[in-house]
């Protein structure tokens, strides 16, 4: 059973007297029939409990620099009418026992801890986003990593690998930007995909009518106990696809991906279900070359310190292969990440100019609904 969590805090002029808040709230507890218990804070301010019959409890928290911080939890199941009622009479109690001290009051919605679907799941640059998901569509383990496939009221369903939220029904913007934004032309070109499991670029793509889209990033190895480091990197970060990816979204998210999956290959396209470097390598060493490689596998790493350098030397694998595969005239086009993390951005900029070939690059802005920030996507092609 879920439990929904209430904050209500009050910010102050000064610190507030203890001894006269409390008695103040009292009445309002003995009308809930809740137990008190004080406890020692070893001169940190006053700390409070309060446990009722029906399993609400309460934190009341005096802090001694002129914060108050009141929590309530309950059962999802219980009387939400009656929680808000003691919501709002504890409210009102406290505006008229602090009466002149308040310099702000912050009252959050409750958090749902513990519910059945998530709706909890954090920005790239860290910060909490809540959901308005009501339902969980899909979810498999794998041998490489946690799939969910989440419904969402304004965002419809929302691919999660990981715990990484990949992509939304509603998120046209992110595959846009990703293929250049309109600004190429596709018709009678050769595409690489490199990962990109939701179909959502290559069902964009094949309405563009290009002579052929090979789709590559498909895994086949020893899951976990892969030896392999740079494979172990893709599967403890998510930055792959698998078979029951395509399964998931080839049943629930075909807003996104239309009938592209329906079949691993088609009149203009071909899924190859293997890991997309021995592919880039077999092209490489074949001389096959593209006019576009589109890399969806994964966003530039958020941390840039020394233990790292692994996720830095995968990526520029991928797009030392992916150049030596890139016509002349082509370009190559990759997600960055949330354009808060600027040191990531730039750590990745700095990784362009140590590629076999000397490139140069652009970058657009652009907000993906679902995602909740703004996030950048790259242009790369050869001087």
């Amino acid at each position: 059973m879920a439990v929904r969590h209430y904050t209500l805090d009050f910010i102050l002029s000064a610190p507030a007297d203890s001894s006269t808040t409390v008695r103040g709230l009292q009445s309002i507890f003995q009308e809930q029939e809740m137990t008190e218990t004080v406890h020692n804070t070893e001169g940190h301010g006053y700390l409070a409990t309060f446990i009722g019959k029906n399993g609400r409890f309460v934190v009341l928290r005096i802090h001694t620099y002129g914060l108050m911080t009141l929590d309530l939890q309950c059962y999802e199941a219980d009387n939400l009418a009656q929680v808000d009622h003691l919501l709002n009479a504890l409210e009102k109690k406290l505006k008229t026992v602090l009466h002149g001290n308040i310099r702000r009051v912050k009252r959050l919605p409750a958090l749902q801890r513990g519910a059945k679907a998530d709706r909890y799941w954090p920005t790239a640059d860290g910060r909490l986003v809540e959901y308005d998901i009501d339902a969980v569509v899909y979810e498999e383990d794998s041998a490489y990593q946690n799939i969910k496939i989440l419904h969402s009221h304004q965002f419809g369903n929302i691919l999660i690998l990981n715990g990484d939220v990949n992509l939304a029904e509603s998120d046209l913007a992110y595959t846009q930007a990703i293929m250049g934004s309109g600004r190429e032309q596709y018709a009678g070109k050769e595409v690489l995909i490199l990962g990109g499991g939701d179909g959502g670029i290559l069902c964009e793509a094949v309405k563009l009518k290009p002579k052929m889209i090979t789709m590559a990033g498909v895994p086949r190895c020893a899951g976990l106990a892969c030896p392999v480091p740079w494979c172990r990197l893709i599967l403890d970060s998510g930055f792959h696809i698998d078979q029951l990816v395509i399964d998931g979204c080839r049943k629930h998210m075909r807003k996104t991906c239309g009938n592209v999956l329906d079949n691993l290959k088609g009149e203009r396209y071909e899924v190859l279900v293997e890991d997309c470097v021995p592919v880039l390598k077999r092209f490489v060493e074949e001389g096959k070359t593209f006019d576009y490689v589109i890399n969806d596998l994964t966003a530039v790493p958020i941390s840039t310190a020394p233990e790292e350098d692994s996720t830095w030397e995968f990526l520029r694998l991928i797009l030392d292969l992916s150049i030596k595969v890139l016509r002349p005239s082509g370009k190559y086009f990759t997600q960055g990440n949330c354009v808060n993390l600027t040191e990531a951005l730039s750590q990745y900029e700095e990784q362009l100019e140590k590629l076999s070939c000397p490139v140069d690059f652009s970058k657009e802005v652009v907000c993906v609904p679902s995602y909740m920030e703004l996030w950048v996507f790259y242009t790369i092609w050869m001087k």
